[in-house]
């Protein structure tokens, strides 16, 4: 990159970064962490390359625990001298925060590489390729570590991951806080910093000021988020915990509700958060138990399982408020994504946490919010994206809700800054301010027109008003044929005679907005199932303008369900004389900070774990999962559902080996213990949309072949009971052209070191004659051994080129390894199997699962890998997805540029007369 993207956002007028800076260490490589609270707090991750630091934005941290992966943003190289920058960046510039050094020292590449020119060569080179693994030497960070580039989430979004050493640890390392050149904290170091360091000496600067008491309305984006939490800040959170009064950790409680109000206000008394359309939940922790439980006590422990998953690896014991979400690409609630959630494919779901109720052994309850929020922000673990803290706001009300608007949310919330915890009450210390006018209703019926095809025309609405259920209209948009579906088989249940209003409305009746009557019949239902509408404004007869149906909502408790009246915001609460200008704009740059896009989980489920049989559509394909706790697997515990959710994990790096290529389907419907058998022909069988291919066998039987196309292929082949793939070597574009010649080692009785032994001789021979070559093992016994050919030769010039390969190799090593076919011959040796390249033969494809015990993969593998010890176990269900994510598809270069075989044939000749 250089250093000119990094000159340009910088005026060195106005900060004391340095400019340049070079290395005199002829010998080893430097590494720098600087912890930086700008706009937020992050840590900057540097590493010494072509004289600059190369760096990337961490904002967690760095993690010792192998299992927790931590974003890395790329951002512009910095110069040398910035290894010991510490200080302020002035407000207004370009990252401007404080600044420490967390941690330093020397780093090397984990291959042994003599000189730092030639680490530096090797470094630069996996940097470009996107992997870059490395051994820290630093006084808090040591061992080995990798940043790996991610696919999907931006081209400058890399992984920063702890390899499992000696050096990792579960602890959080980032609790060591302290600068290992001052010694001082970040909060030290602004409090200190009437100055910025530089490894030149002391710099003056303008002191830092300190915030007015009076508010303006007019914030920069800088000055909004250095009120983020403001008033809990300043608190010390152990001391407020000592004080809190003891207390047993409540049980089947209900959650603070807010109060409706009609406008946002400015007062310094009071601070904002956005107001997330979710599902209301507490979360209860104790000695390793958990319970997830909404507003009205129901368990969303199974619904919502990835939530409880992560809970439950919490060590601390605490209940705490919040929303369940599922956020879209720009970080913005959607419930009617979030009704219809069943599993990680449906969206990622994040839990946004705004209060503690209780926290070992203490009652926080009678607490003021910012105290509570002190001891929130403190305690709460933030290892994964998916539980959050909700940011909290002390700014001004009224452009907070102007940018709430702007950007598509709900509506904001107020809140006393003073406020105790009242446990199932509706409080004015609380109070919703909706950008959009949205009401839960009770479904009283439903109405459908003459001559309609759909299950139902209109859901007949009501709320309960002074003790009497009060019809407020009816809602006929929002929901899909889909939708409808599901609904009629929620309402068969609540579905009566007799209308359940005192007086039955008359849902024929034409309003003023109707243009033409309606003949519609009502069905009747009890009044116990809540949906949530939007409108556009209340009649004078109460019935609901324009309404739209939002989804259902499970967590709500008809009984509950009144009409929300909102009150005189200036009866609550009285404003500040001083108050915004309310211009559109003002607030602009609060927007970023309202919301934050969702990290990609990874990997991600398919199937929930708790639904027995499950319809779901892939890529807009309908697909039926039944008997779904069956074992495949018995002895590893493994089911279909994991089957399943792994080649839906596994999708991205399984289908570039399957797309066009036809597949032999070889089933284990009853598991790996059960009867198997192969099935080729799929005629009359496969789905309508599946792709197929027909072609007739050397024995001149015409047969249809599925052919691997996309997702909802791969997975349907799974539903036939296909534990592995198994595709051909060549597309269904010239199936008599593979596109790669395969070597099998079939290692009979012999120890896998053998087979890796013999593997490596294979190596050594076609590294000799400048052919690439790629290694998988089997999953079963043996490893294959790939020659990209890009489809330029045919099926017996593939095979004579293998033959030529082995028979080299076996007079290598003709004491353990044999080329006679039939097993007798052998007498035990290893087969150096070169007759799989002939038309329709398959092998297990690579990143397929095996049905062998313990649920072994066939996994691509770095030739450096195969060295005695390496065991077909060490590729399984359970960590092929965290290896491919740490290493990438290493076997794509099987489908890549093709070898010159008579170039190669000649050189073999002559090297190996």
């Amino acid at each position: 990159m250089g250093l000119d993207k990094y000159a340009k956002k910088r005026d060195f007028t106005k900060t004391a970064e340095p400019k340049s800076g070079k290395s005199t260490d002829k010998d080893k490589l430097i590494f720098v962490i600087q912890k930086h609270d700008a706009s937020r707090l992050h840590y900057d991750f540097r590493l010494e390359m072509e004289g600059v630091l190369k760096s990337w934005a961490v904002p967690k941290g760095p993690s010792l625990d192998p299992k927790t992966k931590r974003l890395a943003m790329m951002v512009e190289d910095h110069p040398f001298d910035y290894r010991t920058f510490e200080g302020i960046i002035p407000k207004g510039e370009y990252g401007g925060g404080t600044v420490i050094v967390w941690d330093q020292g020397w780093y090397e590449p984990l291959e042994t590489i003599k000189g730092k020119k030639a680490q530096e060569k090797h470094l630069l080179a996996q940097l470009k390729d996107g992997s870059v693994k490395v051994k820290l030497h630093g006084e808090k960070l040591k061992g080995e570590f990798a940043l790996v580039r991610t696919n999907g989430m931006g081209e400058n979004s890399w992984l920063l991951i702890k390899h499992d050493d000696d050096y990792a640890a579960k602890k959080d390392v980032t609790k060591l806080d302290t600068s290992v050149l001052s010694g001082k904290t970040i909060v030290e170091m602004e409090k200190s910093a009437s100055a910025v360091w530089t490894d030149k000496g002391e710099q003056k600067i303008e002191a830092k000021q300190p915030r007015s008491s009076k508010k303006s309305t007019k914030k920069s984006s800088v000055e909004v988020d250095a009120e983020v939490g403001n008033a809990s800040a300043k608190l010390d959170s152990a001391k407020i915990l000592k004080s809190a009064p003891k207390g047993v950790m409540p049980k089947a409680i209900k959650p603070m509700l807010a109060t409706l109000v009609d406008e946002p206000f400015d007062n310094e008394e009071w601070q904002y958060e956005v107001k997330w359309d979710g599902y209301r939940a507490l979360a209860s922790l104790n000695k390793g138990k958990v319970e997830l439980l909404s507003r009205n006590n129901k368990s969303f422990n199974d619904r919502f399982y990835p939530i409880y998953k992560l809970l439950q690896n919490w060590s601390i014991n605490a209940v705490i408020d919040g929303e369940l979400l599922v956020l879209n690409e720009k970080g913005i609630s959607n419930f009617g994504t979030l009704q219809n959630w069943r599993s990680e494919a449906d969206g990622e779901l994040v839990f946004y946490v705004f209060d503690i109720l209780w926290y070992e052994g203490k009652n926080l309850t009678g607490l003021t919010l910012v105290e509570r929020q002190a001891i929130l922000n403190e305690v709460l673990p933030t290892d994964d994206d998916r539980i959050r803290i909700s940011k909290v706001f002390d700014t001004s009300g009224i452009d907070f809700f102007d940018a709430a608007g702007r950007i598509g949310l709900e509506g904001i919330m107020a809140k006393r800054k003073s406020s105790t915890y009242l446990v199932n009450k509706r409080s004015k210390d609380w109070l919703k301010i909706k950008v959009s006018k949205r009401q839960e209703v009770i479904i009283a019926g439903f109405t459908r027109n003459e001559d309609t095809s759909k299950l139902f025309s209109s859901l007949i609405l009501a709320v309960w008003e002074n003790e009497k259920l009060t019809y407020v209209g009816k809602v006929g948009t929002g929901f899909s044929d889909a939708d409808q579906k599901k609904m009629m088989t929620k309402f068969e249940p609540y579905i009566v005679n007799k209308s359940p209003f005192t007086v039955a409305p008359d849902v024929n009746k034409l309003s003023r907005f109707q243009h033409k009557q309606l003949n519609a019949k009502a069905t009747w239902m009890k009044p116990e199932l809540v949906c949530e509408v939007a409108f556009t404004e209340v009649t004078d007869d109460g019935v609901f303008r324009h309404p739209s149906f939002q989804g259902m909502r499970n967590d709500k408790d008809a009984k509950e369900v009144v009409r929300e009246k909102a009150a005189d915001t200036e009866e609550i609460v009285a404003p500040t004389k001083e108050k915004s200008d309310g211009k559109k704009g003002t607030s602009k740059n609060i927007d970023t900070e309202l919301v934050r896009p969702p990290k990609e989980t990874v990997p991600k489920t398919l199937l929930n774990p708790k639904e027995q049989t499950q319809v779901r559509k892939v890529k807009g394909k309908e697909l039926k999962f039944n008997n779904l706790a069956k074992l495949y697997w018995p002895e590893d515990r493994v089911s279909k559902r994991d089957m399943f959710n792994y080649y839906y994990a596994m999708a991205d790096f399984i289908l570039p080996y399957l797309k066009d290529r036809p597949l032999s389907l070889n089933r284990f419907p009853g598991g790996i213990h059960g009867k198997s058998f192969y099935q080729k022909d799929v005629k009359g069988k496969a789905p309508d949309w599946a792709k197929t291919f027909p072609y007739s066998t050397s024995d001149g039987e015409a047969k249809e072949y599925l052919v691997g196309d996309d997702i909802a292929t791969l997975l349907w082949t799974n539903t036939l009971g296909c534990i592995e793939v198994n595709p051909w070597f060549s597309r269904v574009q010239s199936p008599d052209h593979p596109d790669y010649c395969v070597i099998d080692l079939d290692p009979d009785k012999h120890h896998f070191d053998k087979v890796i032994e013999a593997a490596n001789v294979v190596k050594e021979v076609l590294d000799a004659i400048d052919v690439p070559c790629y290694a998988k093992t089997s999953g079963s016994t043996g490893i294959h051994i790939y020659i990209p050919l890009d489809g330029k030769y045919d099926y017996d010039q593939s095979q004579l080129f293998a033959k030529i390969i082995v028979t080299i190799v076996n007079k290598q090593i003709p004491s353990f390894t044999s080329l006679e076919r039939m097993i007798a011959a052998r007498k035990g040796k290893m087969y150096l199997d070169f007759l799989q390249n002939r038309p329709g033969a398959t092998i297990a494809g690579p990143y397929s699962l095996r049905p062998k015990l313990n649920a072994t993969v066939s996994m691509p593998l770095d030739w450096e890998e195969l060295k005695p010890g390496l065991k077909m176990t060490d590729f399984t269900i359970f960590n092929a997805f965290e290896r491919v994510q740490e290493k990438g598809d290493i076997f794509k270069g099987v489908l890549g540029k093709g070898i010159d075989l008579e170039k190669a044939i000649l050189k073999a000749k002559e090297i190996y007369p």
